[in-house]
């Protein structure tokens, strides 16, 4: 693809998306090369990569699913023997950074784990990290080598655009202020007006929303809630209540990792006002769990956009969660 051999590079999967990753590699028109696992009897983890890196660029395709710390722990190997193998590159891709939630010391004798998890990634071996939609801005910060957080407004603004629903009686809804300013640039995208409620969380699954957003959506029809992801869906459930008590009759929920734990997305399809709930794959869905409400969107494109930038020494910027503007046209190729 363009001008980079791909002999000079590989593409390795860990276990939690390997689906993700092979969609990835036929973005760039590379194949995923083999990665090995098993367990010793004691319980200790064996991978081993089944491709030379000596020279090579690498790149490791890790989401942090459940369960969690052995994705992490798993990552953190591939990394070790990336380095250990003389790669010249070694890039983490990690869609979904789960402990992006662990941003601030909110308690006593607590770990900002985002920070640590950073750390580990480092002292591994990862050259850079590209991830998609950190829970919070100030998460880019705690990574020392240099990390792309990557945004999936766009391919969410092209589908909302392609399915009609931006109409002059919609507005985007972000559940808290801490993510208004993400909710406002998705709103300015679709050319509709934004409202932000304030958020109180109780515990993880109990939140409390103010009642400030009833004169803020007063006469729109159609809500669409925009998040970056949804566990237990306790604030967005919370937050449709809201709207629906405030007259909206439509509601379509956008988040880019889709958890959904628990029976959360029956509890949302359960609605009759929630129409539509679109996410993305950074997160495996099991079939089970699909519904026909549930639109889910491939980010691969915007991964492999990136990587190809990357591999070709272009500027990448466009394609962070706090630009402005965005090139469709060569994201689309």
């Amino acid at each position: 693809m363009d001008n980079f051999s791909s002999n000079d590079i590989r593409l390795f999967s860990g276990q939690s998306h390997p689906e993700l990753a092979a969609k990835i590699a036929d973005y760039l028109g590379i194949g995923v090369n083999p990665t090995y696992f098993d367990r010793f009897s004691n319980d200790n983890m064996y991978v081993q990569l089944g491709s030379s890196v000596r020279g090579r660029i690498v790149f490791l395709v890790q989401s942090l699913i459940q369960p969690v710390s052995e994705r992490i722990i798993e990552l953190l190997m591939m990394l070790d023997i990336a380095r250990g193998a003389g790669a010249a590159e070694i890039h983490a891709i990690i869609p979904y950074y789960s402990y992006a939630r662990s941003d601030k010391k909110d308690a006593p004798r607590i770990s900002i784990t985002a920070r640590l998890i950073a750390d580990l990634l480092n002292t591994a071996g990862a050259t850079h990290i590209m991830t998609m939609t950190l829970h919070s801005p100030q998460v880019h910060g705690f990574f020392s080598v240099p990390t792309d957080p990557l945004t999936a407004r766009f391919v969410f603004a092209r589908h909302i655009n392609e399915c009609c629903i931006n109409t002059p009686d919609s507005i985007v809804v972000s559940p808290d202020i801490g993510r208004a300013r993400s909710a406002s640039r998705f709103a300015r995208l679709l050319d509709i007006p934004m409202a932000a409620g304030q958020k109180q969380r109780i515990s993880d699954k109990v939140v409390k929303i103010g009642d400030t957003l009833e004169r803020q959506v007063k006469g729109y029809r159609r809500a669409l809630v925009y998040d970056d992801e949804i566990a237990t869906g306790s604030t967005v459930l919370e937050l449709s209540k809201l709207l629906v008590s405030y007259g909206v009759e439509e509601i379509v929920m956008i988040c880019t990792h889709g958890l959904f734990t628990s029976n959360s997305l029956e509890k949302l399809t359960a609605l009759p006002q929630v129409t539509r709930i679109i996410t993305t794959d950074t997160v495996p869905i099991p079939p089970e769990k699909i519904s026909e409400k549930l639109e889910i969107i491939s980010v691969a494109p915007v991964f492999g956009e990136a990587i190809r930038r990357n591999l070709l020494r272009l500027p990448i910027g466009d394609l962070f969660s706090y630009s402005e503007d965005h090139d469709t046209q060569e994201a689309e190729q």
